[in-house]
């Protein structure tokens, strides 16, 4: 926001273009209350306010949501950010890294109770420590809830949260090459992800093998991801930094994904190493990632105000054939408009695909978020429609 060589105008100026509805923070590097306050007022932008990195001040944190709370700026409440990375002291013990994970478990079980009994903050959700795979020991953060029989460190019925929290990051030492379907893959829930994600954290956890979740009970499982993201780096082009996070969105909010944050908004100059991770540059120059994610959440808005009463209204329709790389979303705005978004994750080369309504449109805009202007075509009083698809996004507009 403000406090990593950040302007906060700047900061204001980028949620505003990208179209972005909430943002993760924290009292991690003293940033202000009153600054999380301003960019809500002037954005509408809610937050998810937590530890993070080392924190234990639940006081501090409580006050700090309170305020955001009563502002209409509080998303969710969030425990420890990578406690193997920022170890925790709590209670006078240090937990997390590789000492005991039970301080980590006590101070996250503290937070969970001590925001259920808040008069002001009960009825948010409080989200897990992101992690939870690295415990040296099985304190049991791979569950909400500690279910009977677990053998953890803390008893059955001991509450650390009411969603999974994951830093499923796009490219992985496991999975370190530029290959299809890598946001599909990062975001699967199952043991087939091949990065650091649900599975490895709340399955079974990577570091020591605890067991949490069955395969079946993660399909469902409430999650969120508070970190991914991706380096411009190799292969990795400002163009393909861009395209995988455009469809990392995408592939995020069709498998399940509740709330999905990027890291990084800007890159980063108080750290050295590569930080080429942001949608805009350290000078705020926006990189293609921030054209292309600008372009989708404007097709995503209606350009008038909705219907009174509206409701969303099911649209049926065929997509044929469907390769393993080829992928679809289906969403309503608030004007009636129907959106529907095709995405193919081939690094190379195109997929001949048809789409079939099940009934006539009257009018059918084709756009290509990754391109300016992003009309393709336009069709009216249309049924079927193929397309030879290739790695840039078609978001269909359907009216009748």
């Amino acid at each position: 926001m403000s406090r990593r060589g950040e302007q906060l105008d700047r900061t204001i100026e980028a949620l505003r273009f990208l179209g972005l509805r909430w943002v993760r923070s924290g009292y991690e590097s003293d940033v202000p209350v009153r600054n999380l306050l301003e960019v809500h007022r002037q954005t509408g932008v809610r937050f998810s306010y937590g530890l993070l990195s080392g924190g234990n001040d639940l006081k501090r944190l409580l006050d700090g949501a309170q305020r955001l709370a009563e502002a209409g700026a509080l998303l969710a409440l969030e425990g420890n950010n990578e406690p193997n990375n920022w170890p925790v002291r709590y209670q006078g013990r240090l937990g997390g890294g590789t000492s005991s994970w039970a301080p980590v478990a006590v101070l996250q079980r503290d937070l969970y109770r001590a925001v259920r009994s808040h008069p002001k903050l009960r009825d948010y959700p409080v989200w897990t420590v992101s992690e939870p795979g690295a415990q040296t020991d099985n304190a049991g953060l791979q569950f909400l809830e500690v279910p009977p029989g677990a053998n953890t460190l803390l008893p059955p019925g001991t509450r650390f949260g009411d969603a999974a929290n994951v830093h499923n990051y796009i490219y992985h030492p496991s999975a370190p090459h530029l290959t299809d379907n890598k946001c599909w893959q990062a975001a699967d829930p199952s043991p087939d992800c091949p990065v650091d994600g649900l599975y490895k954290n709340f399955g079974r956890t990577w570091l020591k093998g605890f067991h949490g979740y069955s395969p079946k009970e993660l399909e469902t499982l409430p999650r969120v991801t508070t970190e991914t993201g991706v380096t411009v780096h190799a292969d990795v082009t400002e163009e393909v930094h861009g395209w995988h996070l455009l469809t990392m969105y995408l592939a995020q909010f069709k498998r399940g994904w509740q709330y999905t944050a990027v890291y990084l908004l800007r890159d980063r100059t108080d750290e050295s190493g590569n930080q080429r991770f942001g949608f805009y540059r350290p000078d705020y120059s926006p990189r293609p990632a921030a054209w292309y994610l600008h372009r989708l959440t404007r097709l995503l808005q209606a350009p008038a105000p909705g219907r009174a009463g509206f409701r969303p209204e099911p649209l049926d329709y065929d997509l044929t054939p469907q390769p393993p790389t080829v992928h679809d979303l289906l969403l309503q705005r608030p004007d009636g408009a129907w959106v529907l978004i095709l995405w193919n994750e081939r690094v190379q080369g195109t997929d001949r695909v048809s789409v079939r309504l099940g009934r006539f449109a009257g009018k059918v805009q084709i756009h290509d978020p990754m391109a300016d202007p992003t009309l393709l075509e336009t069709h009216s009083s249309v049924r079927e429609l193929g397309f030879d698809l290739d790695r840039h996004p078609r978001v269909l507009v359907i009216t009748d």
